[in-house]
């Protein structure tokens, strides 16, 4: 059977009415070709002297591995030029990166967490880049583009995907009209549709949260995980597994293929934050994947894709997954307020 490329899968979606333009779409191969060259030099490792970390940080405070800063700057240089952006916002710089005057500028912003998972880099372990796309506001028009530009809430999205590079390197992908997967092949160098129509089925048996922040965990974290590692003999009735890779992007990609739900919550280690995950460049593309593919996502009381954000770097709990399960820890979460 002849599969069909993303090149083919896009054009099919921008003659369809209303689907996706020229721009979006052009947009979308120029990321996905960023993602094959960022595969590329994942797959060298100790070859190609891009393990281990840099001296610097980046703007979280975090130490920079050296792919990290390599996945930024392939995204910059690669999406430059193309004429669809107005500006850039990556999770590893301080500021927006403007497009410079010498190419021209488009209506389009684009967010992108270069590297996911960067601990997993050294010891060989999936790691990903996560991207996000946005519309310039039509108040930016024929004026410099500002931070304040990229502050929409998620469900204005336009494009949310991830390149997840493990044993095969893929690109998961929605543009509103479902999700779909396409694997590098690699001797063709196209991405060819795998997965069509990922759906995530309501229930599960199966969640992946750190379980060593067990005890700094608000009360209905601990509750709806007490009642899954009570197993048969507990109120759920049913056993649980427990799933943890410390990549958003890998424990994400499990659960768009086979169901299960993501959390990492709020915790008292650093009460003033409301999460670790990042808003703009974490929690919205990967939200935005999941509600296409049928699950949900909330930050525990609220869904994540209605948050107004309020500064670029702005972090965020998270709940994310099988529909039936995230409902029931937001459900958790409301009783402990009206009870407090």
């Amino acid at each position: 059977m002849k599969r069909k490329t993303l090149t083919q899968y896009l054009v099919e979606q921008q003659r369809a009415e209303h689907a996706l333009g020229s721009e979006v779409r052009l947009l979308i191969e120029i990321v996905s070709r960023a993602c094959k060259t960022i595969s590329h030099a994942v797959s060298k490792g100790a070859l190609g002297g891009v393990l281990g970390s840099l001296e610097s940080e980046n703007v979280q405070g975090e130490v920079q591995k050296k792919l990290d800063v390599i996945s930024n700057e392939v995204l910059l240089e690669a999406n430059e030029w193309g004429g669809h952006l107005a500006a850039m916002a990556s999770e590893e710089m301080e500021t927006i990166h403007l497009i410079p005057n010498r190419y021209p500028k488009g209506e389009f912003l684009l967010l992108f967490d270069p590297l996911d998972g960067s601990s997993n880099i050294d010891i060989n372990v999936s790691i990903g880049t996560i991207f996000s796309v946005l519309r310039a506001p039509a108040s930016a028009s024929g004026r410099e583009i500002t931070e304040e530009d990229f502050l929409q809430p998620g469900s204005t999205q336009v494009v949310a995907g991830y390149a997840i590079y493990g044993p095969q390197t893929m690109l998961v992908l929605t543009i509103g009209q479902g999700v779909m997967g396409f694997t590098l092949d690699r001797e063709m160098g196209s991405w060819l549709l795998t997965h069509e129509n990922m759906t995530i089925p309501a229930d599960t048996k199966e969640f992946a949260i750190n379980m060593s922040n067990m005890r700094h965990w608000a009360p209905p974290v601990r509750r709806y995980i007490d009642e899954c590692l009570a197993g048969k003999t507990g109120v759920r009735g049913k056993d649980f597994n427990t799933r943890w890779i410390a990549a958003m992007v890998a424990d994400v990609h499990r659960l768009i293929t086979r169901g299960g739900i993501f959390m990492y919550p709020w915790d008292a280690r650093e009460p003033g934050k409301p999460g670790k995950l990042r808003l703009m460049y974490e929690a919205n593309p990967m939200s935005m994947l999941v509600e296409q593919a049928g699950g949900a996502s909330t930050d525990g009381t609220q869904r994540i894709l209605d948050i107004q954000p309020t500064s670029l770097h702005q972090r965020v709990g998270v709940v994310l997954g099988s529909k039936n399960e995230v409902e029931l820890v937001t459900r958790y979460h409301h009783e402990a307020s009206k009870s407090a």
